[in-house]
């Protein structure tokens, strides 16, 4: 299938052993943006069901927009009796504006949308479920309403990478039959569309190709959580390195100047690199150590990586150890591979090319702690390079000499 180039500066090929990626057209300079991206679909990472909450969690579901996922100014979290504004039909779905209500209705909260939702949390089949399958859930419900309102997109979405697995068809088994009893109060377009096969498919879709939008990072503990996920169709595009040459940013909360949406995201090169070469992102924090990223890449996108970071990490002799005893002391371990990288960094600084990465931890790898945010420079101003880094998760902006840093502002 022939896909059209995001933007002059990338290109979309088959690259062998990997499928589909995004190559540079041109040479691409440290700190360009290679390309902002539109979700063409976007649903609440938040447990689906009411009574499934903790009492700490129940502020939770309300902190953000049910449209745009901005967090809610505080005088408009809380109860449903607060000055929010809430969907006219259900009163339990709220938004930082009416703006943002009227896009709701006629898009992500639909009247079907809002009827199916109000369904599930009245009749409650999802409790004592796993959150992820109430996730699913919203997921499932989003991608076929996407069917109804935007046809184009949902046969975008349904030509992303990703064939059903034992796990997707499991889930898909379960919550098929839920979705489909909600066929009778779907719109007549949507009646003919229910089917387990393309449930099965919309679920692996979902699975590797969805992007968290995330909270902001606990300095205190280095928690973040999701507040939801979008599917975006060119980012989907991008392969996984463990030591990327591009990371990806979103500023959910900001007022974009551009006119751009807050939930865009907006990827820029990490360094430069020639044309023809494959931009990559990292699919987690770079500063995981090796058993975790193969377990993680297994598990969720079910491939190994085979990247030059890879292959030099599984001679350690620390890869010996069981996958088991690696994720019972992975932030001990984290810490024992940021200090072997320093150790390698200083003692080769004449050679690198015998050991590239440790350079990049280094300087990439922002260094607040509990982050493990990637570092990328900002947009060059015409031909002139930035020398101040931002964090892709805690925001903070370094420049060359360490010497002004500061939190991101909106």
């Amino acid at each position: 299938m022939s896909v059209a180039a995001p933007s002059s500066l990338l290109k979309v090929e088959e690259i062998q052993g990997r499928g589909r990626g995004m190559v540079a057209s041109q040479p691409l300079k440290a700190g360009q943006i290679v390309l902002r991206d539109s979700p063409i679909l976007l649903y609440s990472a938040l447990p689906l069901i009411p009574q499934s909450l903790s009492s700490s969690s129940s502020t939770l579901a309300s902190s953000f927009c049910d449209h745009c996922f901005r967090t809610l100014p505080s005088s408009l979290q809380g109860d449903s009796s607060s000055s929010a504004v809430l969907c006219p039909s259900c009163r339990h779905y709220r938004f930082c504006s009416s703006n943002c209500l009227s896009k709701a209705l006629n898009s992500s909260h639909s009247s079907w949308v809002c009827q199916a939702l109000s369904h599930f949390q009245a009749n409650s089949p999802l409790i004592g479920h796993p959150l992820e399958l109430q996730v699913q859930a919203q997921f499932l419900i989003a991608a076929y309403n996407l069917a109804n309102i935007s046809p184009s997109d949902f046969q975008i979405l349904l030509s992303l990478h990703g064939s059903p697995d034992d796990a997707t068809i499991s889930a898909a088994q379960f919550l098929h039959p839920l979705i489909s009893s909600l066929c009778s109060i779907a719109p007549i377009g949507l009646q003919n569309v229910f089917s387990l096969e393309l449930t099965s498919a919309l679920l692996a879709k979902d699975k590797h190709n969805a992007f968290g939008l995330m909270q902001p990072v606990s300095v205190d503990d280095g928690q973040r959580s999701v507040r939801a996920y979008g599917i975006y169709p060119y980012a989907s595009f991008f392969n996984h390195d463990c030591l990327p040459n591009a990371c990806r940013f979103d500023y959910v909360d900001s007022n974009p100047p551009d006119g751009s949406n807050n939930t865009d995201i907006i990827v820029r090169m990490i360094h430069d690199v020639p044309q023809g070469r494959e931009i990559c992102l990292s699919y987690f924090p770079v500063n995981e150590n090796y058993a975790s990223r193969q377990k993680r890449l297994m598990e969720d996108y079910g491939f190994t990586c085979n990247c030059d970071r890879c292959n030099v990490e599984s001679n350690w002799s620390d890869n010996d150890d069981t996958i088991e005893e690696d994720n019972a002391e992975d932030g001990e371990e984290v810490m024992d591979e940021e200090d072997q990288y320093e150790n390698m960094a200083a003692s080769d600084t004449d050679n690198n090319n015998d050991f590239p990465h440790a350079y990049f931890f280094l300087r990439y790898m922002c260094d607040r702690p509990n982050c493990g945010g990637t570092l990328a420079p900002l947009p060059p101003q015409v031909d002139s390079p930035s020398n101040v880094m931002e964090c892709n998760v805690c925001g903070k902006l370094k420049s060359d000499d360490e010497q002004d840093e500061a939190p991101m502002e909106d």
